[in-house]
């Protein structure tokens, strides 16, 4: 029973880094256009439209922005957080070398900025460093359940002296 409820953890993990792929790598662009983006040209407006300055594109979304319908700027903040939570979440029930918070945190890290670096290098998007923040802590938060249990399954293994009983 443990081994079949692993296997459909595994699937449904493998569904969610597809559908994760498609949202954040080619949201903009069908599958036909996917071989015009496999090139190497250097274009000098294309390198102005990312950001590589942390909580630039975070702070003008919540401050500065008036512009931007709220909306968007509502969706582009959370969907990156929301978009990574299964991942710090399901990452640690597949192995148990994801039961760190510290390999979780890198973990979604290095997920998150492999797709930053496809969008940089075959134009599938903007590079933003914020995206990094935001999906990264998104991992963190799809943590948490995890680190609460682990938290309150040591507490309830723990003996009680005692001192305590009297």
């Amino acid at each position: 029973m443990k081994s079949l409820i692993k296997i459909a953890l595994f699937i449904s993990f493998c569904i969610y880094l597809l559908v994760l792929t498609k949202l954040v790598l080619f949201k903009y662009i069908s599958f036909n256009d996917l071989s015009s983006h496999f090139n190497f040209k250097y274009n000098d407006y294309y390198w102005h439209n990312h950001n590589f300055i942390p909580f630039k594109t975070i702070s003008y979304y919540l401050f500065f922005s008036n512009d931007i319908n709220f909306d968007i700027r509502f969706d582009n903040i959370t969907g990156n957080i929301i978009g990574f939570t299964p991942y710090g979440f399901i990452l640690p029930l597949l192995s148990k070398r994801f039961l760190s918070i510290k390999r979780i945190i890198i973990a979604t890290f290095c997920l998150s900025l492999s797709y930053e670096v496809f969008q940089l290098m075959f134009k599938f998007g903007s590079f933003d460093i914020d995206d990094l923040i935001l999906n990264t802590f998104g991992g963190f938060i799809g943590y948490i359940p995890i680190l609460m249990f682990q938290l309150f399954s040591n507490m309830s293994k723990k003996p009680i002296s005692k001192s305590a009983s009297n």
